[in-house]
């Protein structure tokens, strides 16, 4: 199923300054913006439910690719380490197991570090499974106003100067295009500033009340 946009096509006819354009035209470039945003940030934003994913273990962090997470009674984390060259499946406990710290699943201290869990498990304490199976939701229930923004921006940049001029003319009337509007989908330092913090490590853990 496609993913939503980061904006409306509402929100793109209001935005100050807009041309008229038709339902497709404007869908098509807020499909352009929010790929562009998305694949600058490595995250899909919109909220996703129970997303499962295998990761890579073998460490005492377990970092989980989306965010923020969503975890509350309706959108449970669930983890479970399969053991190696068993596919046996263990369940790991929030409180219990590891401990949930942002976007980072972080079991016990690994002392000492000689130690090892007994069987099925064959390794130090405090360390994950080579292989963990993950099942989480996240994203944003309500996209962000900044991230509304910089989507509308390129939207807009897009409809504005499809052909990616730096200047045009017709007749006596001679338009120069900004920066902002050179290029299809094409994020300024303002934006990029503005997309770093989506793009941290460890940001956002969402519980709901």
């Amino acid at each position: 199923m496609p993913l939503p946009y980061l904006a409306t096509v509402d929100d793109l006819m209001a935005y100050p300054g807009q041309k008229p354009a038709s339902d497709a035209e404007a869908q098509l470039a807020l499909r352009i913006a929010s790929g562009a945003i998305r694949n600058r940030t490595k995250q899909i934003l919109s909220f996703v439910a129970a997303d499962t994913v295998t990761l890579n273990g073998g460490q005492r962090v377990l970092t989980l690719p989306q965010r923020p997470l969503v975890v509350d009674d309706d959108n449970p984390l669930t983890v479970v380490e399969i053991v190696d060259g068993t596919g046996l499946e263990i369940p790991a406990v929030e409180g219990r197991d590891f401990v949930r710290k942002g976007s980072e699943l972080h079991r016990g201290e690994t002392w000492p570090a000689s130690r090892l869990l007994g069987w099925p498990h064959r390794q130090r304490i405090g360390i994950w499974a080579d292989l963990v199976m993950v099942t989480y939701s996240h994203g944003f229930l309500e996209i962000p106003d900044d991230l509304v923004g910089i989507c509308l921006d390129l939207a807009a940049a897009t409809l504005a100067n499809p052909n990616r001029l730096r200047s045009e003319s017709a007749g006596a009337t001679s338009v120069t295009h900004t920066v902002e509007t050179f290029g299809t989908g094409s994020l300024t330092s303002d934006h990029e500033a503005l997309l770093k913090a989506y793009m941290r490590s460890t940001s956002w853990s969402v519980t709901q009340s």
